[in-house]
C-alpha cells in the first residue's frame, strides 16, 4: 500500500514538472501572428475604397468618364476628356506612414488605356496652376513606390497656387495630426465644374484644351479609431470633414470657413459617397456640417 501511494505521488510530482515545463515552453508568435486584440489596436493597409465606389467606376475603357484605376497607393475614377480625376479615394492611418522623403517625380501614367493622351509633367507649365495632389505625397511616405505613385499627373488637377499650397495643405496637416493621435481616416477628395483662377489669371483648360480646369475642389475625411471592419464602424457619431472650395487663388487660407455637408457635395457632383456605409447612418452623417477643431 506504502509503495502504490508512493508510485501515485512520484507519477503526479512528474505530471506537475511536465505541465510548468509546457507552459514556461510556449513560443511566442511569430511576426506574422496576431491576436484579436491586437487587430484593433494595429494600424493596417486598408483598402482603398472600403466606404464605397462613389461613382460606380468600371475598370474597362469604353468607361472612359468613368474608369476605375486602382493601385495600391489609392483607388480612382478618370476622366479621359478632362484629363483629371473625378475623385480619388484613399486610406490613411500610420501604417502609411514612414520617412521617404519627397521624390517630386511627376510623371505620365503609362497604365493608361492605348490610345488615351496621357498627360505630361510640363502639361501645366506656365499656366499660373499648380500640379495639384488629390492624394498627398506626404501621406504615402512608407516606401519610394508608394510616394512615386502620388506624383503620377492622374492624380493631379490644375489647382489655383494658394488652394494647393494653403488652404488644402493645412487640411491635409491637420489629417496627419489625427492619424498621430490613433485614428484612420477614409478620405475622398475630387474636383468639378470647368474655369479657375491661379495665379496667371482665369483659365479653362491647359495643355491646349486636353486637360480641363475645375471650377471648385472638395474633399470628405471620415474619421475612425483604429480598427478593422471599418464600414460597420461608422455610426451616426463618427466625425466626418467635407470641404468644397472655389478653385481660386483669392480663396482664404482657412479651411474650416469652406466646410459643407456630404449631402452638398452629392448633389453637387451626383456621386454617392460613403455608400458601403448603412443607409440609416449616411442618412444622419452626410447632412451634418462639421463644427469640430481645425488645428
Amino acid at each position: 500500500m506504502s509503495r502504490t501511494l508512493s508510485r501515485v505521488l512520484g507519477l503526479a510530482l512528474l505530471t506537475s514538472l511536465a505541465v510548468s515545463c509546457s507552459k514556461e515552453n510556449v513560443e511566442p508568435a511569430g511576426p506574422g501572428t496576431t491576436t484579436q486584440a491586437a487587430d484593433s489596436t494595429t494600424a493596417t493597409r486598408d483598402n482603398n475604397l472600403a466606404l464605397g465606389n462613389p461613382s460606380g467606376a468600371q475598370a474597362d475603357s469604353k468607361f472612359y468618364w468613368n474608369y476605375l484605376i486602382s493601385k495600391p497607393q489609392f483607388s480612382m475614377s478618370y476622366h479621359r476628356d478632362r484629363g483629371t480625376p473625378n475623385w480619388v479615394s484613399w486610406h490613411l492611418s500610420s501604417a502609411w506612414l514612414g520617412s521617404t522623403p519627397r521624390q517630386d517625380n511627376f510623371a505620365s501614367d503609362n497604365s493608361l488605356p492605348t490610345g488615351w493622351y496621357r498627360v505630361s509633367s510640363s502639361s501645366y507649365s506656365g499656366s499660373g496652376f499648380d500640379r495639384g495632389h488629390n492624394c498627398p505625397s506626404a501621406d504615402r511616405t512608407g516606401s519610394v513606390a508608394d510616394n512615386s505613385a502620388t506624383f503620377l499627373m492622374d492624380n493631379m488637377i490644375p489647382q489655383a497656387p494658394n488652394n494647393n499650397q494653403r488652404t488644402w495643405a493645412g487640411l491635409e496637416n491637420y489629417c496627419r495630426t489625427l492619424v498621430n493621435a490613433g485614428n484612420e481616416l477614409y478620405i475622398i477628395a475630387g474636383s468639378y465644374g470647368k474655369g479657375g483662377t491661379g495665379s496667371a489669371g482665369y483659365a479653362t483648360t491647359l495643355d491646349q484644351g486636353r486637360v480641363t480646369v475645375p471650377a471648385r475642389c472638395w474633399k470628405v475625411v471620415v474619421v475612425l479609431p483604429v480598427g478593422s471592419n471599418d464600414a460597420a464602424r461608422v455610426t451616426t457619431s463618427t466625425r466626418i470633414i467635407a470641404l468644397d472650395t472655389p478653385n481660386d487663388n483669392s480663396i482664404s487660407t482657412t479651411w474650416g470657413s469652406y466646410r459643407t455637408s456630404v449631402d452638398a457635395i452629392e448633389q453637387a457632383t451626383g456621386y454617392n459617397l460613403l455608400s458601403a456605409v448603412s443607409a440609416s447612418v449616411q442618412s444622419t452623417v452626410e447632412a451634418r456640417v462639421d463644427s469640430g477643431p481645425t488645428n
